[in-house]
């Protein structure tokens, strides 16, 4: 693997830095402040080709490698995790999805609209009792003259409350279990489907965050991704590609922490000194720059092996366990170094150290992550009892 980027990485680099620095750090705290979704960044973010940029450009994307992707997420997560979900769910879980299950009329018809940003789409997997056993979901779809029924409700989506339409992960026969799963794509506009947004969140306030509720919403065959019984491996494949996502965006989370610690503590005075000179804050300051450079790395090697089309999802939940619990270290330890400062939104860290706790939640909690490496290692699976 080589480790030096290519001319055209750097400068994917560099763009998505200056649009970080232009477009999301400017209204990053007001966003966040009143809990606003920000559509007109959206948009942009649709017009600068980040809302599918390793989609095939046949669809609509940028077809960028997965390497290049996380360095836009990284710099988009450095400016605002809020805006960097809309780009994970969108890309990595939606996009993603249907590029690699659907029907060449479904890519067709329905990528370039998410690509462009003109349409937003959301993933439809966690239930209010449904969270990490992804295989025990209670929604149910129901053949019905010639179609199929739907009917349930789904928690903590993202985007839910604004999206044209759900990728909705329902049970077609109880009996066969995981094997019964399948994936709908189904109109937000649809009878009987609506959406309820969810306040009071710790961090991630300017992200939509809704529950979904599906009452007899009627689809037709056309609507299925992938077959049926797809379903289980539909959303694990998917989950890939979002615990890269949003392990590039920790890391973005957690360089933004030794940025902003290396400037305040350069620019802070205490006992006629910049704190920067205190050995303790050299140590805070120390220990954020080489977990964020090791982050960085597995990160880097997941999207290699995704670039390689070769097996990766050990190497991406162990990317996504330590980015993860790296960006929370880090912002815990950028608020030691700003000290009271570090307390309220004047500046960034207190957000960061919000936004980065979900993270280690979704997408499958540090524990899970742990199962799966566990997994790998001993070829037993904790998660099925003997």
């Amino acid at each position: 693997m080589n480790l030096d980027l290519t001319d055209e990485q750097i400068l994917i680099r560099e763009t998505a830095r200056d649009f970080a620095d232009r477009e999301i750090i400017p209204k990053a705290r007001d966003n966040d402040r009143n809990e606003r979704f920000d559509l007109e960044l959206v948009g942009k973010l649709g017009e600068m080709g980040y809302l599918g940029a390793p989609v095939d450009e046949k669809y609509g994307g940028r077809s960028l490698d997965y390497v290049s992707y996380g360095l836009v997420v990284e710099e988009i997560g450095r400016g605002d995790s809020s805006a960097r979900t809309v780009v994970s769910v969108q890309t990595s879980l939606v996009a993603g999805s249907i590029e690699q299950w659907g029907t060449e009329d479904q890519k067709h018809q329905l990528l370039p609209k998410l690509c462009s940003g003109e349409w937003l789409g959301c993933f439809g997997l966690t239930e209010p009792g449904t969270g990490s056993d992804a295989a025990s979901v209670a929604t149910r779809a129901t053949r019905r003259n010639g179609g199929w029924v739907i009917s349930g409700s789904k928690m903590f989506i993202s985007m839910g409350n604004h999206s044209k339409i759900a990728l909705i992960f329902a049970q077609t026969d109880p009996e066969k279990g995981h094997r019964g799963m399948a994936c709908f794509v189904v109109p937000t506009e649809s009878k009987g489907f609506s959406a309820q947004e969810i306040h009071g969140k710790l961090g991630l306030r300017a992200s939509d965050t809704a529950e979904l509720a599906l009452d007899e919403v009627e689809v037709g065959d056309d609507a299925i991704l992938g077959d049926i019984g797809d379903g289980f491996k539909i959303a694990m494949s998917a989950l890939d590609r979002g615990r890269y996502s949003v392990a590039a965006g920790c890391v973005g989370i957690a360089q933004g922490c030794v940025n902003e610690s290396i400037k305040y503590s350069k620019e802070r005075r205490q006992f006629n000194r910049p704190v920067a000179s205190f050995q303790l804050v050299q140590e805070l300051i120390a220990d954020m720059i080489v977990e964020t450079d090791a982050a960085r790395l597995l990160v880097w090697r997941a999207g290699h092996l995704k670039d390689a089309k070769k097996p990766n999802t050990l190497e991406t939940s162990i990317a996504k366990y330590y980015a993860t619990e790296t960006a929370v270290r880090a912002a815990n330890a950028a608020i030691q170094v700003h000290g009271g400062y570090g307390y309220i939104d004047e500046y960034p860290v207190e957000r960061y150290m919000r936004d980065a706790r979900v993270t280690t939640l979704y997408e499958g909690t540090s524990q899970i992550q742990k199962l799966i490496i566990g997994r790998h290692a001993t070829g037993i699976n904790a998660l099925i009892p003997e």
